[in-house]
């Protein structure tokens, strides 16, 4: 993991986050962080989501400020994440209208993007790089099969990929109820190991580590994580958790064609 700040005297310019993983020259990737950008409180500072109550033409800017200060070859292609199971292929696009929370593209310069602010954001590429994918995983994305459709959906086999999970809530910071616990029980006893009970009828939840137990299920041994919690580092990261109203960051992957 390696942070780029842009400029360590001017925190008004964007932060982001890269992947501490082997990918492909070809293949750019990072999560961006709440250090820079325009919007007030509470969505301060680079809020990059439009559906969360921020003013639109903060949004704006901050996603007019992420293609120019990070030199990113097209507008990225805004999804509209519902904690679905559905999965976009990419063309060249500026927004991507369609209530989708995974997005593969094969096109060069054409950048995959998922918004989290807890939620776990998982970056894939083969290691041709001649596909790349984004994904939006929350604890009920995960139970669903959203991990499962998108390698269903990518050309490559499970074996050719690399993983990376970015910043998310960390499993002392991410309590859930029985009833979530149970519904990965159902669909895998092992993942009962994902969790630490907290409180009667609470656990503390894992989730990196249940994403970990299904790329590796599926046949994904290359993933690496970032180890970053959204909720611990108010500084850096969004958190709903925390703040319930608030931004979101985005991870975002391409293949570039001037590499």
């Amino acid at each position: 993991m390696l942070w780029n700040r842009l400029n360590e005297k001017d925190m008004s310019l964007i932060t982001i986050v890269k992947p501490n993983w082997d990918a492909p020259v070809k293949v750019s990737a990072c999560c961006t962080t709440r250090a820079g950008g325009v919007s007030l409180q509470p969505f301060d500072g680079l809020n990059l989501a439009g559906h969360v109550g921020d003013n639109e033409q903060s949004v704006t800017t901050n996603r007019s400020l992420l293609k120019d200060q990070l030199s990113l070859p097209a507008e990225p292609c805004w999804l509209s994440q519902t904690h679905s199971t559905r999965v976009a292929s990419l063309e060249r696009c500026g927004t991507y209208n369609a209530d989708v929370d995974a997005a593969i593209t094969r096109d060069v310069d054409t950048i995959a993007v998922v918004m989290t602010a807890d939620c776990l954001p998982i970056l894939l590429c083969n290691r041709e790089a001649t596909e790349v994918a984004a994904v939006h995983a929350g604890w009920r994305g995960l139970a669903d099969g959203i991990i499962e459709k998108t390698l269903d959906k990518m050309n490559s086999g499970c074996g050719q990929l690399l993983a990376w999970i970015g910043p998310a809530i960390s499993q002392p910071r991410f309590e859930v109820g029985d009833e979530v616990r149970e519904i990965f029980a159902r669909n895998n006893p092992a993942a009962e190991a994902r969790f630490i009970a907290n409180r009667p009828g609470h656990w503390l939840c894992d989730l990196p580590g249940l994403a970990l137990d299904i790329l590796a299920h599926q046949g994904v041994n290359s993933v690496k994580l970032s180890g970053l919690c959204s909720f611990e580092d108010e500084t850096r990261f969004f958190s709903y958790r925390r703040e319930k109203v608030t931004g979101r960051m985005a991870s975002m992957i391409w293949i570039n064609s001037t590499t």
